[in-house]
């Protein structure tokens, strides 16, 4: 037998400032299913990962929240990991990017990287909020693009022409985080040299450490020429500090790969027989693998194992890059409520469905997956609950009542049998190769042999007939048999389902080489349903409740801000194009007794009247200014009940607050009531 191989496995980790969702989920149910077939077959695999815990978006939305940066990092930690428990993703070790142990190696390999050369300091120009006192991201701020025109553009590129630009070109920019008008500020940046590793990596994204249609990307940032990259970032900034830089920090893609290694020293101080240098030093018999998305595949195939080279540690064995998931064949949309929670489908659907289809639709290619609702229905239905859970409601009856329980030594279809054992190499292979796809056809194909075998040899009407029950058990003992095999080829999809299985087979949790043997003159423990099939009600109630999660998303707090990000998500046409914008005319506007910043306003929109309740009021502190005027105005907004009243709808307004909010008025001409197109 050959020696356990020693594999270390990480998945992307997850930023901790938002919820998982059926997306992410991709990433961890496929690195979860090759992990545990790994330890299915005796290798010593280890599973780590840990929240991606830094940056100026947690910083901020602390801020928000009116909690510390550290308050927030642990409540999401806590519901990630939840989240992850509950789909079965079992990992050695999830640990976090704000950790001592990653302070500690992140300096470690910043100093290496700096004593050998590979560090160059400069100052850079960029925009700085003069009210927040901090230096703006690309991100961060927001213009009119410097090409066409358009208003409302971020500081890197223009939406409405695809134009790519510095912030500094925008025209009339402002901080998306405040409102202030940013300024021009030189700062000291840090610099990791990447070109430094320009022949390294040509070579080593051409070693077979990555799908070819990866290398072939990367070649062309490599024959481009690299570029020194910015690893600092200044205060305030959640993060680690630069050693003897006092004020400046890691940018967050310098220490979150680190984190990878820092989640894995956390487990070797738990666990004696794990040797962190073993696993991390160059030369290492240890295999190192990570799962990540095609986004992000330029921090893990040229500055990550830059960082690594530079620092004196091994490179990754391989990494396993996968595409995007799509839902119906389109983006995940919050309005059409394709935009899944994982918690959401947790409260609607059994875990196990998303492994297998996810499993059934996964190759080695780097291909978006789309998960089509209706077609993810009929497929678990017919493979999971018609096929395989089939075979085991069909045959334990006839040994319980007919032979007390007691499977009986019998091998009726030896051909059969020779089938599942020499399609194993096939199946281990494709798992190995992570072409869970095949796998999952291959194994389908044997229960639908197993199926038509029983089916054939109809042992419901064998047993109504006199002398036929020793050849009623020898099918359903061999029927048993099969399902115990299947069971195995799937164990690494469907650990839940397997362990009910090895209950009722009253079997000690399966390993992969236990397909070798039949179990004979075995006891068996009574037979519960092991999978029930999808209610397509199931499905809709999901999507209504993902609806109703960005409905909530939406809504004001207290101090009627809205409680999502600064920066909000992108909609599509469709749901834009169903916002009914209207002119209105105000008829009335007054003060709201005991509210500090509404006014409400009587409005005229043309086939009838509206109560609306507008935050300006600091802006028009004389609100009968207003009355006589046009102005747009949302009619299909849900009414919502506020303290004052029921507010009708919305008008629309712009401006960074205070003083400077400016009520949308049309140009001359327009009339209560018309629609604005």
């Amino acid at each position: 037998m050959s020696e356990a191989r020693k594999i270390l496995v990480t998945s992307a980790l997850p930023y901790a400032n938002g919820s998982i969702h059926l997306g992410h989920m991709l990433e961890y149910i496929q690195t979860d299913i090759w992990v545990r077939f790994q330890k299915m077959r005796g290798n010593q695999a280890v599973y780590v990962c840990a929240d991606d815990a830094h940056g100026s978006a947690i910083m901020l939305r602390a801020e928000r929240e009116g909690i510390t940066s550290e308050q927030l990092i642990d409540g999401v930690r806590a519901e990630h990991m939840a989240d992850f428990a509950d789909f079965m993703v079992d990992f050695d070790n999830y640990h976090s990017t704000h950790s001592e142990e990653n302070r500690e190696l992140s300096s470690a390999i910043y100093l290496k990287l700096r004593e050998a050369g590979h560090i160059a300091t400069r100052p850079v120009t960029q925009y700085f909020d003069p009210e927040k006192q901090m230096f703006l991201a690309d991100r961060f701020i927001k213009g009119t693009c410097p090409k066409c025109g358009t208003a409302d553009q971020y500081g890197d590129n223009c939406e409405a022409c695809g134009a790519t630009y510095s912030p500094t070109e925008l025209k009339d920019p402002k901080s998306a985080i405040s409102g202030a008008t940013p300024v021009l500020k030189e700062s000291l940046h840090y610099f990791f040299k990447l070109p430094d590793f320009q022949q390294m990596l040509q070579q080593w994204t051409r070693s077979g450490t990555l799908q070819d249609s990866v290398a072939n990307k990367l070649a062309e940032w490599l024959d481009a020429g690299l570029q020194e990259w910015d690893i600092s970032r200044d205060a305030p900034y959640f993060g680690f500090e630069i050693p003897d830089a006092p004020g400046k920090y890691f940018y967050v893609w310098l220490d979150a790969p680190i984190g990878y290694m820092a989640s894995f020293k956390n487990l070797c101080a738990r666990r004696p027989e794990l040797d962190f240098d073993a696993y991390w030093q160059q030369g290492s018999d240890a295999e190192l693998y990570h799962f990540i998305g095609k986004d992000i595949v330029n921090f893990h195939a040229l500055f990550w194992p830059a960082m690594l080279e530079g620092a004196g540690y091994r490179k990754p064995t391989a990494l396993n890059v996968h595409g995007y998931l799509t839902v119906n064949g389109q983006k995940m949309s919050k309005s059409r409520g394709t935009f899944v929670k994982a918690r959401t489908y947790l409260d609607h659907l059994d875990p196990e469905y998303l492994r297998y289809y996810y499993a059934s639709k996964l190759g080695r290619g780097v291909d978006d997956l789309d998960l089509n609702l209706e077609d993810f229905v009929q497929k678990v239905n017919s493979d999971l609950v018609g096929k395989v859970v089939n075979i085991a409601s069909r045959c334990a009856g006839f040994i319980h009542k007919g032979n007390n329980g007691l499977l009986v030594d019998a091998n009726p279809a030896p051909e059969l049998v020779e089938a599942f054992h020499s399609a194993a190499p096939s199946i281990a292979a494709a798992y190995e190769a992570r072409d869970f796809g095949r796998a999952m056809r291959e194994i389908m194909a044997l229960a639908d042999q197993a199926n038509a075998w029983i089916a054939d040899k109809a042992p419901w009407s064998l047993n109504k007939q006199e002398g036929k029950q020793d050849e009623v058990q020898a099918i359903c003992a061999l029927g048993v048999n099969l399902f115990r095999q299947l069971v195995i080829f799937l164990k690494p999809v469907l650990p839940k389902l397997a362990e009910a299985a090895e209950a009722f087979l009253n079997v000690a949790p399966l390993k992969w080489a236990d397909h070798e043997q039949l179990l004979a003159n075995h006891p068996l423990n009574p037979f519960n349903p092991l999978m029930t099939r999808i209610e397509p009600a199931k499905i809709e109630a999901m999507i209504e409740a993902s609806k109703e999660d960005l409905a909530a998303a939406n809504q004001p707090k207290g101090n009627g801000e809205l409680t999502k990000d600064p920066l909000a998500a992108e909609i599509n046409f469709d749901a834009f194009a169903a916002v009914d914008l209207r002119i209105a005319l105000i008829e009335k506007c007054e003060f709201v007794e005991g509210a500090d910043k509404l006014l409400r306003l009587s409005l005229d929109i043309g086939d009838e009247k509206r109560n609306v309740f507008s935050g300006i009021k600091s802006a028009y502190p004389d609100p009968s200014k207003l009355e006589g005027r046009l102005t747009l105005y949302v009619a299909n907004l849900a009414p919502r009940k506020m303290k004052f009243g029921i507010s009708e709808g919305m008008v629309l307004a712009a401006g960074p607050g205070g003083e400077e909010i400016y009520l949308l008025s049309p140009d001359s001409g327009a009339k209560p009531g018309q629609r604005v197109k």
